[in-house]
């Protein structure tokens, strides 16, 4: 059995984020785990997901002036945080982490890097995640930002469930960090007459909950900006 890369004289490499979407397995990771989810009825968990929601959490990290490498960390984690929709929606955060971290010892990322991504990638989901290092705080954030009709999947809107709604719904989206007054803000522009703002917060109010608790792990006050009132 060979050896992990950090073990057979080789010093640890810092794996880039282009790195891992040059990667093949991760590449087919990706298109199955959101084959899956498509199939159960998700919205869209695909290339667009992962490439957005990894600029997000760079850019958050950037902008609050955490380390490079954090950021990229944070960048690397969002890309390969839904990987583990592949074997099973049920608890596909823990299964993520193990399977990113058998792909970051191959490509020889140090064991103190993995440990953070895996950390992060395993404690995105509301139901027992929780942000546990600023690279896991900038993944919450970019993933439960990503609300937007470009990922609803169902082509017939006369079926559409609340979710496909409410994401239907969604017209713009954008998370604003303010590095100055330490405020991050999702701004959102929803059609009301396609989902009431209160059907928003009757499936989304726990994922609001996880994006609070992860900016204030950043020092930062979280805001919730709807058709332009402030509703949080």
């Amino acid at each position: 059995m060979a050896e992990p890369a950090e073990t057979i004289g080789s010093r640890p490499r810092l794996v880039t984020l282009e790195e891992i979407k040059r990667d093949t397995e991760v590449e087919a990771f990706i298109i199955k785990a959101n084959e899956y989810t498509g199939a159960i009825g998700y919205t869209e968990h695909g290339s667009r997901h992962a490439n957005l929601t990894a600029s997000i959490a760079y850019n958050t990290l950037k902008r609050l002036a955490h380390p490079e490498r954090d950021a990229q960390l944070a960048s690397i984690a969002a890309y390969m945080h839904d990987i583990g929709n592949l074997v099973s929606r049920l608890n596909h955060e823990h299964t993520g982490a193990a399977l990113a971290n058998t792909i970051l010892i191959r490509l020889g990322m140090d064991s103190v890097e993995r440990a953070v991504v895996m950390g992060a990638i395993g404690n995105h989901e509301e139901k027992g995640g929780e942000p546990v290092s600023p690279v896991g705080a900038a993944v919450i954030l970019a993933d439960k930002s990503d609300v937007h009709r470009s990922r609803v999947r169902n082509p017939d809107p006369t079926t559409f469930d609340i979710h496909d709604r409410v994401n239907y719904a969604v017209e713009h989206s954008f998370l604003r960090v303010d590095e100055k007054s330490k405020t991050i803000s999702l701004e959102l522009t929803i059609d009301t007459k396609l989902s009431q703002v209160m059907e928003y917060f009757e499936i989304f109010l726990s994922r609001m909950v996880m994006c609070r608790r992860a900016a204030q792990f950043l020092s930062c006050q979280f805001k919730l900006q709807i058709n332009g009132a402030k509703l949080l």
